[in-house]
């Protein structure tokens, strides 16, 4: 006897096995979605996460220092603060000098040169220790952009000077590697004699520094050449030249946006600037480029809506 077709339906969709169901989000899983939320600009989603991250798993240090920079993002640095010493204390000792890194970040948000300088070098110490010579190196500068971004210049030559001669201790570099940290030096002194109002000097370390670029071993570092002539020349006053200059820089990084927002507001294009600090406000990145444009960025913006 055949059966109803309903029936022979019916029995097939009963015999079906059930499709497999998703598994459960890892912690870790719970701060990468974080990361992107927050990449995204959805700090409260992401920081909802990270703490669900936490519950799971109370010694994830990712999800401290993934909770820290949304804080940071979000302009409450006492609490970002807090997560970041919970991810020092939790970090494996490989990680630790990232914990380190993003601690003296949060205090560069607030220009505190002194307090970033503890941490930072502490991540120098580990690094050297490790002879880690290249990533001592660019800890060193970083904590130098620090110094010389919150207006301590004798300190950023000081550390600037320091990442140069520690690159040097490696012995198996090479002619290209040795020509980008001089750039990177030549650079840095540019920008230092330009905050010291020491033009001269400064163009002295401009012309030095494409010396080495048009030895053409790093072609990757022509692109960070507009933004020292357009720094340069901010702090030289003359803010048509900056501009130029600046739009022919990298227009993703926030302190590039920021330079050129000021040199716009000082040539009179107020509207300019506005767009430059809502750009400002649209990346979402945990890093000294950030950390000295986003506050700027918040308070402009702020002021002209209110």
């Amino acid at each position: 006897m055949k059966l109803p077709f309903i029936v022979f339906v019916l029995i097939l969709c009963f015999a079906a096995p059930l499709p497999a169901q998703s598994p459960a989000p890892t912690p870790l899983d719970l701060v990468k979605q974080g990361e992107k939320l927050s990449r995204d600009g959805r700090q409260d989603q992401a920081l909802a996460l990270y703490r669900k991250a936490m519950q799971a798993s109370p010694k994830l240090y990712e999800a401290h220092l993934g909770a820290g920079a949304a804080l940071d993002l979000k302009g409450d640095y006492v609490p970002a603060r807090r997560e970041f010493a919970q991810a020092i204390d939790l970090a494996p000792p490989q990680s630790k000098p990232q914990a380190f890194r993003a601690m003296a970040i949060s205090y560069a948000f607030q220009h505190n040169a002194t307090q970033a300088a503890k941490y930072e070098g502490n991540a120098f110490n580990l690094h050297m220790a490790a002879k880690d010579y290249t990533t001592a190196a660019e800890t060193a500068d970083e904590l130098a952009r620090i110094y010389l971004e919150s207006g301590d210049l004798d300190n950023a030559e000081l550390w600037y000077r320091k990442g140069h001669d520690t690159a040097f201790l490696n012995r198996n570099m090479g002619p290209a590697e040795k020509d980008l940290w001089n750039f990177r030096w030549e650079h840095a002194q540019a920008r230092i004699a330009a905050r010291r109002g020491h033009h001269l000097e400064a163009e002295k370390h401009v012309a030095a520094a494409k010396a080495i670029l048009d030895k053409r071993t790093n072609p990757n570092q022509q692109r960070f050449f507009p933004y020292l002539q357009g720094y340069v020349a901010f702090y030289g006053g003359d803010y048509k030249a900056a501009v130029a200059d600046l739009q022919k820089a990298d227009q993703h990084d926030p302190f590039i946006l920021a330079l050129l927002a000021q040199a716009s507001e000082k040539s009179g294009n107020r509207e300019q600037a506005m767009n430059y600090y809502r750009q400002i406000l649209a990346i979402n990145t945990h890093n000294p480029t950030n950390a000295f444009a986003r506050p700027l960025a918040q308070r402009r913006v702020a002021r002209a809506a209110g």
